[in-house]
């Protein structure tokens, strides 16, 4: 009883011995069960009576420790499985820290990163050339390297025609024009043709290539086919060009500056150390004499008898009706289907139908035929340059022109 009285002190802390209850019954009669092991037919039934008894049986449930009470002093001194009962339960498992998405970001990044990669390269080589609808409107740049259908080809010669290598030069038209002699696939070709003319030399030569194509050429004039690029297109097989197309313009000009009067005014003195007499005559710091003047004016209507006769050609006309022509002036599309210059009065899509034509075919694709971009170095070059050493290159090139070439324009 010793020992009841001190778990029951350990809970209420009073000292005072209060009648059993249930609880208290349950544990005597363990405690009985316990002492009699060594007589097992005495106190056995009655540790087995007690632990049947109502009592008994609700004992676990009044044994649990009431809201609010929490542990107390005497929790030492409880039986074993008294304190189980009331020992401290572990602190639930912090939860697991949540997956940042920092993957995702980097995942879109190397995404983005090859899909510009991809259209840049696309990009690159869709400057090569362009595949279209029959006689319609015109598809996406692919290489004519890889056309397998019957095509017409689409070279386009734009701006002032000189020694660039695009296809305003006599470089860059003949390497399209090797290309489209040597695909078996383009049948034909359409000369795009929007320039105002240019150096008499390079639209000499570019003549020259058209006639010599093996294949049937057709021209398709935009806003301006003039001078020297009338020169290149009279060539051609057949030449379509607008009604307000600015068309024709045949003549060869030279041109001199004199500035002596401006640099006596600056009080510049130029001495002009030469072998002859006539050697600085195109330096433009003093006036032409009669006979310089008689000889310039004979060099320009030589080479432009030259394109007349190239015009007349290709144009099946006789020298006089093209001299006839030779006003140095333009005409309209109007005009020059009128007088001869051009053969009718139609679009880029009437001059691929035209070409198709001309090659036996009623139904062909087009590919646009076009020099390869220029290389990145070349834009870094441009780029790093200073405005100011750019100016002065420029001025020192302009200067150089001036006095050391003479220059015929078609």
């Amino acid at each position: 009883m010793t020992q009841q009285n001190n778990w029951q002190q350990g809970v209420w802390g009073d000292g005072s011995t209060p009648a059993p209850n249930a609880y208290e019954q349950t544990y005597n009669a363990a405690a009985s069960a316990q002492a009699g092991a060594a007589a097992p037919g005495q106190a056995a039934p009655q540790a087995a009576q007690a632990a049947q008894t109502p009592q008994a049986q609700a004992a676990p449930q009044a044994a649990a420790p009431q809201p609010g009470f929490g542990a107390y002093p005497g929790a030492a001194s409880q039986p074993a499985f008294a304190q189980a009962a009331y020992a401290p339960q572990p602190a639930p498992p912090a939860p697991a820290p949540k997956k940042g998405k920092g993957w995702i970001v980097a995942l879109v990044a190397v995404v983005l990163f090859f899909a510009l990669m991809f259209f840049g390269l696309a990009s690159c080589n869709a400057a090569m050339s362009t595949v279209a609808n029959p006689f319609g409107a015109l598809g996406e740049d692919v290489s004519s390297d890889y056309v397998t259908t019957n095509s017409v080809g689409i070279i386009e010669i734009s701006g002032t025609i000189q020694y660039d290598g695009t296809t305003a030069s006599p470089e860059g038209l003949k390497a399209q024009l090797d290309r489209a002699e040597e695909n078996p696939y383009i049948k034909a070709v359409v000369l795009r043709v929007d320039s105002g003319g240019g150096t008499a030399t390079a639209g000499e030569e570019m003549a020259a290539y058209v006639r010599d194509f093996s294949k049937p050429v057709v021209v398709s004039s935009a806003s301006m086919n003039a001078s020297a690029a009338y020169e290149i297109s009279s060539q051609a097989d057949y030449i379509f060009t607008a009604k307000t197309t600015a068309i024709g313009a045949i003549g060869t000009a030279m041109q001199l500056t004199d500035i002596s009067e401006l640099l006596d005014k600056l009080g510049i003195t130029v001495d002009n150390i030469t072998s002859t007499e006539s050697k600085d005559s195109s330096y433009g710091t003093r006036a032409l004499t009669e006979d310089e003047r008689a000889y310039y004016q004979s060099m320009v209507d030589q080479i432009n008898a030259t394109f007349v006769e190239t015009v007349a050609e290709g144009r099946g006309m006789t020298v006089d009706e093209v001299r006839a022509l030779a006003t140095g002036l333009t005409f309209t599309g109007m005009d020059a289907v009128e007088n001869g210059l051009a053969d009718e009065i139609g679009t880029l899509e009437d001059a691929v139908a035209k070409a198709g034509d001309l090659a036996g075919f009623t139904q062909c694709d087009t590919v646009y035929l076009r020099p390869g971009a220029s290389g990145l170095n070349d834009l870094l070059d441009l780029m790093s340059e200073s405005r100011g050493s750019a100016d002065a290159r420029a001025l020192a090139a302009a200067l150089e022109e001036m006095e050391n070439h003479v220059g015929f324009e078609r």
